[in-house]
């Protein structure tokens, strides 16, 4: 089964699809979200398309083409729920992840998708004491150095092998300790 955000967060996932379904399963999704009242957990469900200009028997032509054939994205909160209507839509063969592990997108990737990554504000300054509380250095506590803004991540100062080394971490996977 799926894991529950820690902090209840939305996330974009990747679910991977029968080709040519991901219409089918967009609207299947949107309506199960409808009849079971789930618009707070389940936000979006997109099938990106892009338009492209194709040549047919002389003719140039504007046509819409999906851009990831056999994926839909979905925003919203893992949780089991979620996660199993998702896994249990006809049409859906699972989440983009390590075994039945949804993993989310990272900003760098939904910005690469020109999905709009809400900026955030983070209440916290340089000398704040941070725990990082997901990704690669979940669990780890350190001392914010700088503050980026324009990259909504901070810098913190961690301990490895004895040493202070500067790691980046996107301010939606830090914690201000208090």
């Amino acid at each position: 089964m799926a894991e529950v955000e820690k902090n209840g967060e939305a996330r974009w996932y990747v679910a991977h699809t029968y080709s040519g379904y991901e219409n089918k399963v967009k609207a299947d999704i949107e309506k199960t979200i409808e009849n079971r009242k789930l618009q707070d957990q389940i936000f979006e469900v997109s099938v990106p398309v892009q338009d492209v200009m194709e040549l047919k028997n002389g003719a140039r032509k504007s046509v819409s083409k999906k851009m990831f054939p056999g994926y839909v994205l979905i925003n919203m909160i893992m949780n089991d729920v979620t996660w199993y209507i998702v896994r249990n839509t006809r049409g859906v063969t699972g989440f983009v992840g390590p075994g039945s592990k949804p993993v989310p997108l990272t900003e760098l990737e939904m910005k690469n998708l020109g999905i709009r990554v809400p900026e955030m504000e983070i209440d916290v300054e340089k000398g704040d004491t941070v725990k990082v509380v997901s990704g690669a250095w979940e669990g780890t506590v350190g001392v914010i150095t700088d503050i980026n803004e324009g990259k909504q991540s901070v810098t913190i100062e961690v301990d490895i092998f004895g040493r202070a080394t500067s790691v980046e971490i996107s301010f939606m996977d830090v914690m201000k300790m208090e």
